[in-house]
Parts: structure tokens; C-alpha cells; sequence
């Protein structure tokens, strides 16, 4: 296997599959391409300046940004539904549309949906 694309539609606190995607596609950039795709929900995880001090629970914007070689697929629909496409976004991300989100699925070896 060459690809991997995550795929993550959940907010990003709540459970523990934001913190957990990221994980598995840290532990994996060294070893193949990979591609994180946030859609729904997912987008969430790029607004910048989240506080999850109150939550007790790691920052995963900040997490996210401190992985730079990682790439980073927002769904732009998903953060136009969201009300999120005038927020400001953490920097390490490509917008895309549905054609261009799909075609990055279809063109990984591996999908994974957490």
C-alpha cells in the first residue's frame, strides 16, 4: 500500500475519534502518503483558535497544525453548511470541492472512516 486517506466526519470533541485519526495518521506519515479528508462535522477541526482548556482535553487544532507535512482536505461545502467559511482556519489545509474530495478518495489505496 502506497495511500492512505482518513476520512473523519465527526466533531472534534465529544469521542475520541478526532484524537485518534489524528494519531493513526501521524504514526503513519513516515511510512506511505497520506491524505486526511475532514468532511461534515469533520471541518470543525480547522477552525483556528479552539479552546479546550475546559474540556480537559488536548487542543486538536493545534495538534493538527504542528503535523505541517500532513495533508489536509476540507470538504468547502461542509464548512459553508457549517457556517464556518468566514472563520478563520489553521493555515496547513487545501479547500476542495466535491469533485476534487472524491477523486482523492478514489485515488488512495486505502480509505479509512473512523
Amino acid at each position: 500500500m502506497e495511500s492512505v486517506f482518513y476520512l473523519l466526519d465527526t466533531a472534534p470533541y465529544g469521542s475520541e475519534k478526532s484524537f485518534g485519526t489524528l494519531n493513526a495518521a501521524a504514526v503513519s506519515l513516515d511510512r506511505i502518503d497520506v491524505t486526511l479528508g475532514l468532511y461534515g462535522d469533520g471541518v470543525y477541526l480547522v477552525a483556528a483558535g479552539q479552546d479546550s482548556t475546559e474540556l480537559g482535553l488536548p487542543n486538536l487544532s493545534d495538534i493538527l497544525y504542528s503535523y505541517g507535512e500532513l495533508k489536509v482536505l476540507v470538504h468547502e461545502l461542509s464548512l459553508v453548511e457549517r457556517g464556518l467559511f468566514e472563520e478563520t482556519l489553521i493555515e496547513t489545509i487545501e479547500l476542495v470541492d466535491e469533485e476534487d474530495f472524491l477523486e482523492a478518495m478514489e485515488s488512495s489505496d486505502c480509505v479509512i472512516l473512523f
